[in-house]
């Protein structure tokens, strides 16, 4: 079967008029030079007869919303967002626009990578582990003014090693403390890679707290179409969420040597089509339901490509 061409003014109507529905579909991170020509016009960020990539990062996220209406934050994730930035966001997109923000691994890391990011702290552990109070105080005040435009906080868990947690139910034990200590009355979820802890007693958790569990494809998790057969696994039903990240088996680095620059679906991922379909169209038909889609270049080489091919396996891309 052939790859349905990407039409940015048809994705335009389409996503949007999603969105009116309840289903939100976007991608995962936005400033990539390898949707020109789909997502964005090169033209815009052209100065003195040549493209600028300064240019364009800063201002692409205001032409990415005129085609869809949600996005995930990344950047969130390696350091605490400050009022001038999430403010800059939020200027950059029309009011009806909705953000995921991974929440920053300060909170949940159990022991720093050896990264040089971490510097002195690699490898030692965290003493910022699920602390609740810092989240509050250096992660959530640049958001108060500006509530209904998050879709979600991610609270996004690396792989565990048996050196961070015997058991499953000891990660369910913290988890259940931390989640009960948060501000309430935000969207939260939960993102995890480690597929054994995907047992009732974590979803029952989550249930329990009003958080999502956040459907996702990566490396070593089971894929999200399998996630979806689990009993108990939309533990928010009103307001579902999934990423899709990676082919399961697939390290981050070697798909990015693989897909870059993104520019073009290299390997359909037909499970994880089929998948998103099944979540638009549940999520049309579950009435009050808010779903939230993002999809990586990662996943197959195009995110806005694979977001086409998902609407089209939906019933929901052809039309006026």
């Amino acid at each position: 079967m052939s790859e349905i061409a990407f039409d940015r003014e048809r994705m335009s109507r389409r996503a949007w008029e999603l969105a009116r529905r309840g289903v939100w579909v976007g991608t995962s991170s936005w400033k990539y030079p390898g949707w020109m020509g789909q997502v964005y016009d090169r033209s815009r960020y052209v100065h003195r007869g040549r493209f600028s990539e300064s240019r364009f990062n800063r201002l692409c996220l205001r032409e990415y919303a005129e085609v869809f209406p949600t996005v995930c934050v990344d950047a969130a994730y390696y350091k605490f967002p400050d009022e001038t930035s999430v403010t800059g966001l939020m200027e950059a997109t029309p009011p009806e626009f909705r953000f995921a923000f991974k929440v920053t691994d300060e909170i949940t890391i159990k022991r720093f990578p050896r990264l040089d990011r971490f510097g002195e702290r690699a490898g030692q552990p965290n003493p910022n582990f699920l602390n609740a109070d810092l989240f509050a105080t250096a992660f959530l005040g640049p958001f108060a003014g500006w509530r209904d435009r998050v879709a979600l906080f991610l609270f996004e868990f690396s792989r565990f090693w048996p050196g961070d947690f015997e058991r499953g139910r000891d990660f369910v034990a913290a988890l259940d403390r931390f989640l009960g200590e948060l501000p309430s009355g935000w969207p939260y979820g939960v993102e995890i890679r480690n597929r054994t802890f995907l047992h009732p007693e974590y979803f029952a958790t989550l249930a329990r707290h009003g958080v999502t569990h956040v459907l996702n494809n990566w490396d070593a998790m089971p894929s999200i179409e399998e996630q979806l057969r689990l009993e108990g696994v939309l533990t928010r039903p009103d307001r579902v969420a999934a990423r899709f990240l990676l082919r399961p088996g697939r390290r981050y680095q070697q798909a990015v040597d693989r897909f870059s620059p993104y520019d073009r679906v290299q390997e359909p991922n037909e499970s994880g089509r089929r998948a998103g379909a099944t979540l638009i169209r549940e999520g049309l038909a579950v009435p009050g339901r808010q779903t939230y889609l993002y999809v990586n270049n990662r996943f197959e080489g195009n995110a806005p490509g694979t977001i086409t091919a998902m609407l089209d396996r939906a019933g929901v891309w052809e039309g006026s």
